[in-house]
């Protein structure tokens, strides 16, 4: 019942987006007192490996699909191999309207389009890459903060990314 509700939501607030900010202005953003790491870009492309990491809630359709039972979210993540077929993904998450990226996947996930830059010598080439469920609240943050992200971050280093594009949902 919970999914249902959840959809619902989805579809209407797609079709009266004024009803949706009007909703989200009763939830306080949750700020954290932390300051957020940087690294400036050094290098070329050409010779830089990237990943891509999303919150629209993408895995493989044989994987465990993200957790829509907990209303705080789920901070686990699922790992998409770089050389995976759109075909074989598919996206878990009620708390957005992603019919536009069901028909194309590359508009959270453009793995289409990474390994035409490959191809062309633009980049160096694309490791692994990885969705998330970006709604994630309450107790679930400290998770996503203090061990979902950082083992995220260990397995992009030990693979030799050197640089991520986060699409958001």
């Amino acid at each position: 019942m919970r999914r249902q509700f959840n959809q619902l939501g989805a579809f209407f607030f797609t079709r009266f987006p004024q009803a949706g900010r009007m909703w989200a202005k009763l939830f306080p953003a949750q700020r954290r007192n932390a300051s957020i790491p940087w690294t400036a870009f050094r290098g070329s492309l050409a010779q830089t490996k990237w990943a891509l990491i999303t919150t629209g809630g993408p895995h493989l359709a044989d994987d465990l699909p993200f957790n829509m039972d907990d209303s705080h979210g789920d901070p686990s993540f699922r790992v998409i191999p770089p050389a995976t077929p759109l075909s074989t993904i598919t996206i878990t998450h009620d708390y957005y309207n992603h019919s536009d990226a069901d028909r194309d996947l590359n508009i959270i996930l453009p793995l289409t389009r990474f390994h035409e830059l490959t191809e062309r010598g633009i980049i160096g080439g694309l490791g692994t890459c990885y969705g998330f469920m970006g709604h994630i609240t309450d107790q679930h943050i400290d998770t996503l903060i203090k061990q979902t992200a950082p083992a995220v971050a260990r397995r992009l280093r030990d693979e030799g990314v050197t640089a991520v594009l986060l699409t958001p949902a």
